[in-house]
């Protein structure tokens, strides 16, 4: 999903809270998620201005809230942050230090209470917002990264965030060398998620190409969870209250449920949301108990999103006051 606007100004909050976590059933079924949580959205934002400044241009994530959300059933957290303000000014360059030491913070934290951490460059295939072509450099960029991580085993490694408006071969491409540095640098018990072309939408999956090319993808450790997105809206985008209707959120699954099964993947929905109103609610449920239901081919959901800045963005799950946590949640979290 894009970001545009900046709200206000938030710190790290710290904690020593590490709770481990109980999922609920889907109700009639005795399948579960095997990971349901949050993206947590704001060290990204401010994506035009580099380095940018930390409390002006971005934020990191309260710690508190993270483990609120754990301590509600949560046990997976997209961490959303950006490649240039990781390692600036080159794909081949050493990251800053203190913003690694953010993330690497974060990542702990959430790891060390027994849920997973998902670390994703929020950057569409684009680098300074060029595409990136590079694709040994883009290899060295993750080898680089996941060094760092790689003897966490509560970390899942997401390649980049909606590739779009790029050449197939090249997404393909890119996805690859991710995979290879990753994994050249031992941390060989991760979970990589791959994404695809068009925003990685789960509903163009077998319209856009993607199936067609993502399915090439080898991993030696063979720990890949093909990662797609879904909103809710008329145009699929998430950037409307309103949902297509009460069984829009599996309808749209379908397809791309047909392409994991029939070529031996699992997948996770790594954004989704709707509006707070009843048919948005009702569209939330059908499409989590479907996912419940393909639980061998779909792993979960993560829902978009949550940050200090997010003020009354009306997918907002971030406690005590955002909309969805307040409405949202408590409809749908008795399905994970």
């Amino acid at each position: 999903m894009k970001l545009s606007t900046l709200f206000v100004a938030a710190g790290l909050a710290s904690s020593t809270l590490a709770r481990t976590f109980a999922r609920a059933p889907y109700a009639n079924t005795t399948r579960k998620l095997k990971w349901f949580g949050i993206n947590e959205s704001g060290a990204e934002f401010g994506d035009t201005v580099f380095p940018g400044v930390y409390g002006k241009d971005y934020t990191w994530y309260d710690l508190d809230t993270i483990d609120t959300f754990i301590s509600s059933g949560m046990n997976m957290f997209r961490i959303n942050f950006l490649m240039e303000r990781l390692i600036p000014n080159n794909l081949t360059g050493t990251p800053d230090p203190t913003y690694l030491s953010n993330l690497t913070a974060v990542v702990n934290h959430i790891t060390t209470a027994g849920a997973y951490a998902m670390i994703q460059p929020h950057n569409y295939g684009r680098y300074y917002s060029d595409i990136i072509t590079d694709v040994a450099g883009f290899k060295a960029w993750w080898t680089t990264v996941a060094t760092h991580f790689a003897n966490d085993t509560m970390v899942v490694f997401d390649v980049n965030n909606e590739f779009h408006d790029m050449d197939q071969a090249l997404v393909v491409q890119l996805n690859q060398a991710a995979i290879d540095g990753i994994r050249s640098t031992g941390a060989t018990s991760q979970y990589i998620t791959p994404e695809g072309n068009s925003w990685t939408g789960a509903w163009t999956w077998t319209t856009s190409g993607n199936s067609d090319t993502m399915g090439a993808l080898t991993d030696p450790a063979d720990k890949l969870v093909y990662q797609m997105h879904q909103y809710l809206d008329s145009d699929g985008s998430g950037t409307h209250e309103e949902c297509v209707s009460a069984t829009i959120f599996s309808e749209r699954l379908k397809d791309a449920t047909a392409w994991l099964r029939e070529n031996k993947k699992v997948g996770l929905i790594g954004e989704f949301a709707g509006g707070n109103n009843t048919q948005c609610v009702e569209a939330l449920k059908d499409g989590l108990g479907y996912l419940g239901e393909n639980g061998d081919v779909w792993w979960g959901a993560l829902w978009w999103a949550a940050g200090p800045w997010w003020a009354d963005y009306m997918y907002s799950m971030e406690p005590p006051s955002g909309t969805a946590w307040e409405v949202v949640w408590p409809e749908i979290k008795g399905l994970i």
